[in-house]
């Protein structure tokens, strides 16, 4: 369907591609991940004829119909759900056809282009489109306001339904999550999984990769690499490649400094001359194995804060909103230190006005909001990035926090963020949505906060810096209230989940994929009981320690091998490390010593074989007790 041969592709003074090259099939849904700037969506552009190779081929099959986000946001007076029945171009033409025979009164076109709408599903295209915006979030006053009158986010919904609308054989989809809560995206999970065409992906969540692809197609290096299975399965192939490429390197410089030995002790003696000019030809055409770079570029911590209050925010029978109808009413909610919050509800539910009315940006119309003595906040949304000084670098922007700290040190901050070098000192203005998004927590963290509100802080982050602020946000001490649609952030992160819904707030008896299997159970359909949630907290403790208990029973047989595994591994490891001291030593290459040479050589490759097999066995077993 789609063939890249030994593509290679400039941008500027960089090559984003050499020699790379993939096939993708019909039907196949491909994950398309790699850092930020690698060369994503000029992959997507190159197959969409956006880009031209600069050398190599790109074939796409003739006749393909491939559907995208468009990137511009929709604008005009028109309906909105007018604009996303557009998105079925077949459909459009057809109706044209249709409007003008009947004005021809052409009896036969009409009955003609009637049976082709039949054949394209044409009257209940409006039915679909319907449904497409209604899994998006839009609620059924929506379809028929004018497109003007969305705000961008929405309207990136409506570009994302218009692309779905159409009937096509590929589809590319570049982060198609940033402007969606978790329900609409459990919905675009769904109907991803039951799209028949070709689907490429580019996304930074791993639940989402997980639920919606089959393959992933990882860039590195200027090449594609494709591995099969969901991202969960990449990671774990890419741990062991790059593993078994550092210790490929590691073997080679090995080898590289034995032979390099020898010719430095033989070059000069006339018996062993040849020999050494030998090994130095062999020097010269060894190709060279890689280091393996598997360090992420970021690495940070929230500093420690002076105090941690408790209870840190007390609000009680509060009514919040914007207008004369409040949003959220008779709100009771205690943060106390330490507690690590995660807030759940749909698009427009008032979870944002939850955190505004934390934060104490948002007054109570009635009730009261306390804050206590010493409270320090660190509140990210994503009006703070437009609150960022455009002209200024982001070592200005910390040195304004703290004008008497050595620049080193705000230096050595800012490079956990990945703001090195000449980054650190490069103006807001020419910064992409991720690195305002990094410069934004990288403030907060520098500022002590006891309390963290964060909304949607991993909107434009790449899956490198989300693992590392999952590491600082599971280090940091203070309380944390987080609304994300990031599940694996989500679940790794909180430890107590809330719903808001209807106008209140109220503790969420289940976990997360309590949450999302409601959401996939059709609204007025009863929830099967086995995926009922206890709502008495008597019944819940008693159903928490019996799954304990059996989680236990089941957890211990495993642990038991695989402590028996990390024995043999490290008896294992030692004995290939004495046989490559004594292959590596000089001594053992006299002829007197070939059977010793070919001893050892034969018991490498035992061990060798015995080890790979005994860490795979232990990879299998660590992703069982993972699981549980």
């Amino acid at each position: 369907m789609i063939f890249l041969r030994d593509v290679e592709l400039r941008r500027g003074v960089r090559t984003l591609f050499s020699g790379a090259a993939a096939t993708f099939f019909r039907g196949q849904k491909v994950g398309v991940t790699g850092a930020n700037g690698v060369g994503k969506s000029s992959l997507f552009a190159l197959i969409t004829g956006e880009l031209h190779a600069d050398s190599g081929d790109v074939e796409v099959q003739p006749g393909i119909v491939t559907a995208q986000v468009g990137q511009e946001l929709p604008t005009g007076a028109h309906r909105a759900i007018d604009f996303v029945l557009q998105g079925d171009a077949e459909l459009g033409v057809l109706e044209s056809r249709l409007e003008e025979a009947q004005r021809r009164s052409d009896g036969v076109q009409i009955a003609v282009l009637h049976d082709e709408l039949n054949r394209i599903g044409g009257y209940a295209a409006r039915a679909r489109a319907s449904q497409l915006m209604r899994g998006l979030g839009f609620q059924q006053d929506d379809l028929l306001r004018p497109v003007d009158e969305f705000s961008g986010g929405w309207q990136v919904r409506l570009s994302l339904a218009r692309s779905l609308m159409c009937r096509s054989d590929l589809l590319l989809l570049d982060e198609p999550t940033n402007h969606l809560d978790l329900d609409a995206i459990v919905w675009l999970e769904g109907w991803l999984r039951d799209y028949a065409g070709a689907l490429l992906l580019i996304s930074h969540d791993r639940d989402f990769l997980d639920n919606t692809v089959k393959t992933i197609c990882h860039i590195d290096s200027g090449a594609l690499q494709v591995y099969q299975g969901n991202y969960s399965a990449f990671e774990r192939q890419r741990s062991q490649q790059l593993a078994q490429q550092q210790s490929a390197f590691d073997r080679q410089q090995r080898e590289i400094a034995r032979m390099h030995s020898f010719v430095e002790r033989f070059r000069a003696k006339a018996t062993k001359a040849r020999q050494a000019q030998s090994r130095i030809k062999a020097l010269a055409r060894l190709e060279r194995v890689a280091p393996a770079h598997v360090d992420a570029p970021f690495e940070f911590v929230f500093r420690p804060a002076a105090a941690y209050p408790d209870p840190a925010i007390v609000i009680e029978g509060a009514d919040a909103g914007y207008g004369a109808s409040p949003v959220l009413g008779e709100v009771k909610f205690t943060l106390r230190s330490g507690a690590r919050i995660g807030l759940l509800g749909r698009n427009g539910a008032g979870k944002s006005t939850l955190v505004k009315l934390l934060a104490g940006e948002l007054l109570p119309t009635k009730g009261v909001r306390v804050g206590a003595k010493g409270l320090a906040l660190g509140y990210f949304a994503q009006r703070q990035l437009d609150q960022l000084r455009a002209e200024d670098s982001p070592l200005a922007h910390l040195r304004r926090l703290d004008p008497l700290i050595r620049e080193q040190e705000l230096r050595d901050f800012l490079g956990g963020f990945d703001f090195r070098n000449d980054l650190a000192l490069t103006p807001v203005a020419r910064f992409s949505g991720g690195e305002r998004s990094r410069l934004a927590l990288a403030l907060i963290a520098w500022q002590r906060p006891n309390v963290l509100l964060l909304d949607e802080p991993t909107n434009h982050l790449d899956l490198e810096m989300r693992h590392a602020l999952l590491r600082a946000l599971q280090e940091f001490e203070g309380a944390m209230v987080l609304v994300s649609h990031d599940r694996s952030l989500l679940r790794a992160a909180c430890d107590e989940l809330y719903l808001v819904d209807g106008g209140s707030v109220a503790e969420f008896a289940g976990d997360l994929d309590d949450y999302t299997r409601g959401l996939q159970v059709p609204s007025g359909d009863p929830v099967p009981e086995s995926q009922a949630v206890p709502t008495g907290r008597k019944a819940q403790r008693r159903l928490d320690a019996q799954a304990r208990a059996q989680l236990s029973a089941r957890r211990r047989p495993l642990e038991v091998q695989l402590q028996a595994l990390e024995n043999e591994l490290t008896r294992l490891a030692d004995e290939r490390n004495q046989l490559e001291k004594l292959i590596a030593s000089p001594d053992i290459y006299a002829d007197s010593r070939r059977e010793d040479l070919k001893h050892c050589l034969l018991e490498q490759a035992r061990v060798g074989i015995l080890l790979s097999r005994a860490e795979e066995r232990w990879l299998q077993l660590s992703e069982e007790l993972q699981g549980l």
